[in-house]
């Protein structure tokens, strides 16, 4: 019997400019590193789904800097182990970026579903601050229909009190994909949660 496959692309900082990526980490908050460090959902994500699961979590390009470029020729290297059925999973800017890159692009396997999690609508900003934005990672609005034709599911999942990306960009993405679920939380924030158990029930009710 063949394993699941998920594909979960995480998040990132794209900016302007190397110039205020530069000055970015000149101001960035730093983390004490002699403080416990807390697991998030998508670190156990393997483990929790189990041994029927095939999970791909792959490092994309530099995330501090996150340029679609990099992350679009480095996701089409994985391409090759996808078959029917995957489910794509993703989170923050890899949200975007899955809506992007099945908007703009065609591929010979039909994937049984998407979840974004957190994902900054088109031209939306993650933050205003340090040059940092989304933009590069955006697309045509008309082309998002495109993305219906790769997912038998499309599953938009966003907390009113997310403090990184508006909840109104889910609203977004729900009135340009109005055959998408929208899960709304309340209390996740951002999803930087140690564990996100109502995604991994919908991906075994997938199976």
């Amino acid at each position: 019997m063949e394993r699941q496959q998920v594909f979960y692309i995480h998040g990132g900082e794209p900016f302007t400019s190397d110039q205020a990526f530069c000055e970015s980490l000149q101001s960035k908050e730093m983390q004490d590193p002699y403080g416990i460090e807390v697991k998030r959902w998508h670190q156990t994500l393997r483990d929790v789904l189990g041994e029927e699961y095939e999970v791909f979590t792959p490092q994309m390009p530099n995330k501090q800097n996150a340029k679609y470029e990099e992350w679009k020729i480095w996701f089409e290297r994985h391409l090759a182990f996808l078959s029917d059925g995957v489910v794509f999973v993703g989170w923050s800017l890899g949200g975007m970026f899955l809506m992007k890159y099945f908007a703009e692009n065609s591929v010979d396997f039909q994937a049984k579903a998407l979840f974004c999690l957190s994902a900054p609508f088109v031209d939306g900003s993650l933050r205003a601050d340090h040059g940092k934005t989304s933009e590069p990672f955006g697309t045509d609005v008309s082309l998002l229909d495109n993305v219906k034709l790769v997912f038998q599911n499309i599953t938009i999942m966003h907390s009113t009190n997310d403090s990184v990306v508006p909840y109104e960009h889910a609203l977004k993405y729900k009135s340009a994909l109005p055959e998408a679920e929208l899960v709304t939380f309340t209390d996740k924030d951002h999803f930087l949660v140690e564990e996100l158990p109502e995604l991994v029930e919908r991906i075994k009710q997938l199976s």
